[in-house]
């Protein structure tokens, strides 16, 4: 689950970037805030709980880490077209937006209470 989660990561970093590198280029900063997300939510987020998975592998073996993975892997795509159309006054989109912004928002929750029940310190 770690790693998987690391490899992941890497795919939202080079979409960051890239989308990074278009705004740049082009001098059109309207999708800044899902780049924002993109790299927070996607890249930074997700390698950091790829990280601590792999330093722990008991937080990886439970539900909450595939529930974690797969509810974060849906809702942030979703979540960051939604938020794309709504950058560019497009509304069709808003619901989905919202339905995909709760599935992160769980997900994260997920990972929180995994960490929290069963973050235990290593013993050597």
């Amino acid at each position: 689950m770690g790693v998987r989660l690391i490899k992941i990561s890497v795919v939202y970093f080079v979409i960051g970037v890239l989308l990074g590198y278009y705004m740049s280029t082009a001098h059109a900063y309207n999708l800044t805030p899902v780049h924002v997300h993109i790299n927070l939510l996607g890249w930074t987020s997700l390698t950091l709980a790829g990280i601590l998975y792999v330093l722990f592998p008991n937080l990886a073996a439970t539900k909450l880490a595939k529930a974690h993975f797969w509810l974060h892997n849906i809702g942030l795509p979703a979540m960051m077209i939604g938020l794309a159309f709504m950058v560019y006054g497009n509304t069709s989109l808003t619901f989905a937006t919202i339905i995909s912004a709760n599935l992160v928002t769980l997900a994260v929750i997920l990972f929180a209470v995994n960490i929290l029940m069963n973050l235990k310190e290593k013993t050597e």
